[in-house]
């Protein structure tokens, strides 16, 4: 009895095995079921451009050159549009929807389309472009959002299968497997990209990588070619990468991520034997940025370190993405090498410069401004010329919009909204919030050093 007890139980973990490895008959329950869950983006970008004649003009000559550049903005204006494709997926029934920041950065417009050829105009929520992640938001009913897996049980040789827009084709559906994990492609400081032979061309970014249960596991974002098309090598994000970003966009529009303030490079072979270290693991912090959480830890330049919380550093590419799950006040074991002893450093981190979505998204309550805004920056009074040493740089300003008709140009410095100081958006949002009806927003700018007054008519309601 023992005897045929074993052979049964070893025939079923064969039967169990050949199905988890054996190639599926047919992907096409899962691309009927997941299609109305991938959505198709087209975005449209305006490019303006003065006449041939401002272009010639030098403005070379003061006190001349400001006469001439006011004359020349008065112009009629040439304008021309730039579009792109992409892909993206249905993340909930409220209408977000998630895409890569790449698609849809720097757009003017944004239209989403779904499986059945109905359009809808998207919402910019925020933009991650270190991760290059972003969120969109549609007004549609019964929707379909997709599932997320846990991407960190997905193992080498899975089958996945993409679903995207490739060049402008719909709901494409191509099939592969996990070619490999934790790719680093030098697109970011948080590469941990998985790589698959499923075929990734342009016009899939921002679509979803499945699993053979319909699962999101990653999100597709680049491909090696040398020929425009796919060579068999495309890579995603993975999911659980995305997720706590997806979430922080969804509630604030931007994402605040944790620093320790240090420059970092891999541990060689030189570097090893003059520090006398056993191995070439951890990294080498090369530089300490003042006034720097690392500093007021006492983290030192010329420390290797080795792990954090516990868990090991084994190169420079780990540090910053184990730095990036925390967030800024967050209390962290930094483990270093000094002087040929390890010891423990008790690190509290900063916050590191956010993005923030444009202001045309307000909250409940707040008017449409039309503006693509960020806080100034310290590195920014130089290269603007400005006075001021607070306020939100205007980055776009969309075409027609109640900003574009009051003058606002990027580069403008918003530091004062109805005379209050503004230092970011949520300052900016509250005073439009208190706004009475057809009330304007009275703002002060700094326009290269000169203290400039525009008022914003024609606010747009939610």
């Amino acid at each position: 009895m023992r005897h045929i007890c074993f052979w049964l139980g070893a025939f079923l973990a064969l039967i169990v095995s050949s199905a988890a490895f054996a190639l599926p008959d047919s992907f096409a329950d899962l691309a009927e079921q997941q299609r109305q869950s991938v959505v198709n983006i087209s975005t449209t970008k305006v490019l303006r451009a003065n006449g041939p004649m401002q272009q010639q003009m030098p403005f070379a000559y003061p006190p001349f050159d400001e006469f001439f550049k006011e004359f020349m903005d008065r112009l009629p204006q040439q304008q021309q549009e730039s579009h792109a494709l992409g892909t993206g997926f249905i993340l909930s029934r409220e209408g977000f929807v998630i895409t890569n920041s790449h698609v849809v950065d720097g757009a003017d417009k944004i239209v989403v389309k779904n499986s059945e050829g109905e359009e809808f105009e998207a919402k910019l929520i925020g933009i991650d472009s270190k991760l290059d992640v972003a969120v969109l938001k549609i007004d549609a009913e019964n929707l379909r959002p997709v599932k997320l897996a846990n991407s960190d049980d997905l193992r080498v040789g899975d089958w996945v299968v993409a679903i995207g827009n490739p060049f402008g084709l719909e709901q494409t559906v191509t099939a592969g497997i996990v070619s490999a994990l934790g790719r680093v492609i030098g697109s970011g400081p948080y590469d941990d990209f998985i790589q698959t032979d499923a075929a990734i061309n342009p016009g899939n970014s921002g679509g979803p990588l499945f699993n053979v249960r319909g699962e999101v596991v990653g999100i597709n974002t680049a491909i090696y070619t040398r020929s425009g098309g796919s060579n068999g090598i495309g890579f995603a994000i993975p999911i659980n990468l995305a997720k706590s970003v997806i979430k922080e966009l969804q509630e604030n529009g931007f994402v605040e991520r944790a620093m320790l303030g240090v420059q970092i490079r891999d541990v060689d072979e030189e570097t090893r034997k003059a520090l006398n270290l056993p191995d070439k693991t951890g990294t080498l912090v090369a530089q300490v940025s003042s006034g720097s959480a690392a500093e007021k830890a006492g983290i030192e330049a010329g420390d290797v370190i080795v792990a954090l919380d516990g868990e090991k550093i084994k190169s420079s590419h780990d540090l910053p993405i184990r730095v990036a799950r925390h967030h800024p006040g967050d209390h962290v074991k930094v483990t270093v090498i000094r002087e040929g002893k390890e010891r423990v450093i008790a690190v509290t981190v900063d916050a590191m410069e956010k993005e923030e979505a444009a202001a045309h998204e307000p909250q409940k309550g707040g008017a449409q401004l039309g503006l693509l805004l960020r806080p100034l920056k310290d590195s920014d009074v130089p290269v603007l010329q400005i006075h001021v040493d607070h306020g939100l740089v205007v980055e776009r300003v969309l075409p027609g919009s109640p900003a574009a008709q009051a003058d606002i140009q990027p580069g403008d410095v918003i530091y004062k909204a109805n005379n209050t100081d503004v230092d970011s958006l949520n300052d900016l949002r509250q005073v439009m919030e208190a706004l009475e009806e057809d009330e304007a927003l009275r703002v002060l700018m700094d326009r290269h050093g000169n203290k400039t007054f525009r008022i914003i008519r024609q606010i747009k309601r939610k």
